[in-house]
């Protein structure tokens, strides 16, 4: 059901915003705003029955819009477009013609650049079936944003199902042909907001990722984690090898197993102390694993200041570079088709 729907003059932004809070049966709650796409908050029950934050963000829209956030942006829960990733050099090209990107991650465009659909007012509207409910997001593209080609019709459908499941469908049109890479940024702590997520037992199913430079850019190679900081074929800590990675932690592309289009088990994890699991699903061919490493504390909610590795997201996604790497899955869109793809988060608790 939906227990709360309001609106919310932002003076930043000189208009009204949607916030929708929906409840299934079992009492998790998840709160949507129209700003960004943006999972504000998800709340779920420990083994004791006690409801508790599982996601990092904000109460409040407006904390979304202040300089230090949108200078430093950590994309707490926000819909991801039109690029999710990285591209080399904000560079690539459809049909010999080249097309260059906004940057705003060095050399490269990051998650659909700096004016992203994060960024974004999207149309909004609340649905409500015998066993889930929702809300469905609507936004225009035009063409040329960020210097993607194309005026892109996206629409984005959040569902709480009376199974404790949070679907994501994701749907796009293009007027031109045109690149497309959506997904969402929610970064997931089970521990009742207590301690970072190194604690957290982890299981991935996928046995190969893609390798990346030191500008985070694919090399192009397709590897096995086997005997490497990145096998997590096996229940364990994230914390157990994390030093052992370059950079300040997890923030790599993996290939799942399964066939891409189909919905298969990407991720699971579990947090001993409250007995919260979470299991990650996609449609999609990957999915970016991230650890929050460049959290330093600035951001905060009811006084838990979000530090270094205090969440972790499960991005599903086409591979990072897709554009300029021919023997990745292509994300070209072309007029007529339709781009489809789900992400399903599926919470639960272990004995």
């Amino acid at each position: 059901m939906i227990i709360n729907q309001n609106k919310k003059f932002i003076p930043e932004l000189n208009q009204d915003i949607e916030i929708v809070t929906l409840q299934n049966r079992k009492h998790t709650q998840v709160t949507i705003t129209n700003y960004g796409g943006i999972i504000m908050s998800i709340k779920t029950p420990d083994r004791r029955g006690n409801f508790a934050e599982i996601a990092l963000g904000f109460d409040e829209v407006e904390d979304y819009l202040t300089k230090e956030y949108q200078n430093n942006c950590p994309y707490f829960g926000a819909a991801i477009g039109r690029y999710a990733n990285r591209i080399k050099g904000g560079l690539f090209s459809i049909d010999d013609k080249e097309y260059t990107l906004n940057c705003n991650n060095g050399p490269n465009s990051l998650h659909g650049g700096p004016k992203g659909f994060h960024q974004k007012v999207w149309d909004m509207e609340t649905f409500k079936e015998p066993k889930r409910t929702g809300v469905i997001l609507r936004l225009q593209s035009d063409d040329m944003e960020e210097g993607f080609p194309g005026l892109l019709n996206v629409k984005l459908t959040y569902t709480l199902t009376f199974d404790n499941e949070l679907v994501i469908d994701y749907e796009a049109e293009t007027t031109k042909k045109t690149v497309v890479n959506l997904t969402n940024h929610s970064y997931f702590n089970l521990s009742n907001m207590q301690t970072p997520v190194l604690k957290h037992q982890m299981v991935l199913y996928a046995d190969r990722f893609t390798p990346k430079d030191e500008n985070d850019i694919p090399t192009g190679e397709i590897v096995s984690v086997n005997d490497s900081p990145l096998d997590f074929l096996l229940p364990r800590y994230i914390g157990d090898r994390i030093s052992d990675v370059d950079g300040r932690g997890y923030d790599h592309n993996f290939v799942i197993n399964g066939f891409p289009g189909d919905l298969n088990l990407g991720a699971r994890i579990i947090d001993e102390s409250t007995g919260r699991s979470l299991e990650f699903y996609t449609t999609e061919p990957g999915f970016q694993v991230y650890t929050g490493n460049y959290l330093d504390g600035s951001f905060k909610r009811d006084d838990v200041a979000f530090t270094e590795n205090y969440g972790i997201c499960f991005e599903a996604q086409k591979f990072p570079d897709s554009p300029n790497q021919t023997h990745f899955p292509s994300p070209v869109l072309s007029p007529g088709e339709k781009y489809k793809q789900t992400t399903l988060y599926k919470f639960g608790l272990t004995e």
